[in-house]
């Protein structure tokens, strides 16, 4: 679907790490360009043509968000560096003032790094309880494995929709509605689903939500924070400067202006926010229910292909998303993956930033092969036809 769009496809690459990245449209580089080109100026600080031209395509993109994830005010869209920033600013800026020790955090050991290691440092810091909530017998988030985890100090509960190395979506709005009758808070790391699930951050009932503009075919460096407008209000920024404030005086006194301004501190990434309006403008065009029917018949079609081969090992072959991840009998996944480069497919190989799901699979590091709709039946035989003469694989690479 739609390859023509992506100056990266134009040779023989076979690009399945959509997982780590996604490739970047034509439509999304142009934007960016077009900016630094043709009316370069900042955001919110001048009194010319140019300067308000970006005050008008900066604010549109928080319009653009709070449409695609449909959030009931674009006040309650914050511009951020990515997922990892966002989550950050929520438990730190949130949490930290909220939270008193002895208070639960609900985890998972197949989080991602972004989201546990905030956690440990606020454990260190105030002396909260972080807790695990088991996965089933296919490594995915159960509603029942929640509510077992539940007690009267549980005061939040943080999870990926979608894993980054087991593929699994979690049953966000159920969670929600759980966690909500008991006076929890939920925080959803959107960055693996966003491109790949529809969100609704209204239906869900999420409190927090936080996404990486480069996982759904956007710039590095962007993304964006979505919270509850009182929740938001309620938050304290994790960074001062020019443009948040609006008066402070010698004495230390300062007032702060209103959310969302008053968490986006100094110069930003505009054309980073360009980009990932332009991102958002594209994947509504193709549609995100096309988008879900290729990447789910790619996935199956590819799971099918991996079955019939003996020594490759499956690890979540029953999960809903379009990550599949599995390893080579007997062959360490680094060098799997230094192996299918030679013939120019990249895959992920490693511990995926989950370096506590280990426990969970029995094994340090695996291969990841993550789907998006650009990807093809083709490439899927290609990097059939190659793992299946791995053998060879140290006459390939030594």
């Amino acid at each position: 679907m739609n390859r023509e769009d992506f100056p990266m496809l134009d040779g023989n690459l076979i690009y399945f790490d959509n997982g780590a990245t996604t490739l970047k449209p034509n439509q999304v580089i142009d934007s960016m360009t077009d900016y630094y080109s043709k009316y370069c100026a900042n955001a919110h600080r001048g009194d010319y043509s140019n300067s308000l031209k970006v005050d008008n395509m900066y604010e549109g993109v928080r319009e653009k968000i709070k449409k695609f994830i449909n959030a009931k005010e674009k006040s309650e869209i914050v511009f951020t560096s990515g997922a990892t920033d966002g989550l950050n600013r929520v438990v730190f800026g949130y949490f930290k003032k909220h939270l008193k020790a002895g208070d639960e955090v609900l985890l998972t050991v197949s989080e991602h790094a972004s989201n546990i290691l905030p956690w440990f440092v606020l454990a260190k810091e105030i002396g909260i309880k972080i807790k695990y909530i088991p996965l089933d017998c296919h490594h995915e988030v159960v509603l029942e494995n929640v509510e077992k985890m539940l007690s009267d100090k549980t005061k939040v509960i943080s999870l990926a929709y979608v894993n980054n190395v087991v593929g699994d979506i979690r049953p966000i709005r159920d969670i929600v509605e759980l966690a909500h009758q008991r006076g929890i808070l939920v925080v959803g790391d959107g960055a693996q689903s966003i491109s790949h699930i529809k969100t609704d951050v209204t239906q869900d009932d999420i409190d927090f939500f936080v996404a990486s503009a480069h996982k759904f075919y956007g710039p590095t460096g962007i993304g964006f924070l979505y919270g509850k407008f009182d929740l938001l209000d309620d938050m304290d920024p994790v960074s001062y400067g020019g443009g948040m404030n609006a008066i402070y005086m010698s004495d230390g006194y300062m007032e702060l202006r209103e959310v969302p301004t008053r968490f986006e501190a100094g110069t930003q990434n505009i054309a980073g926010v360009i980009g990932m309006g332009e991102a958002i403008d594209y994947l509504d065009k193709i549609g995100i229910k096309n988008i879900i029917k290729h990447e789910h018949e790619l996935k199956e079609y590819l799971v099918s292909k991996l079955k019939k081969i003996d020594n490759i090992i499956l690890y979540n072959e029953d999960t809903a998303g379009s990550i599949v991840a599995f390893n080579v009998k007997d062959i360490f996944s680094q060098d799997v993956a230094i192996y299918l480069d030679k013939y120019n497919i990249c895959v992920r190989s490693g511990n995926h930033c989950a370096k506590i799901l280990n426990k969970a699979f029995n094994v340090e590091n695996t291969c990841r092969i993550s789907l998006c709709f650009y990807n093809t039946y083709e490439e899927i035989d290609k990097f059939i036809e190659i793992i299946s003469n791995i053998g060879n694989i140290w006459n390939e690479i030594l």
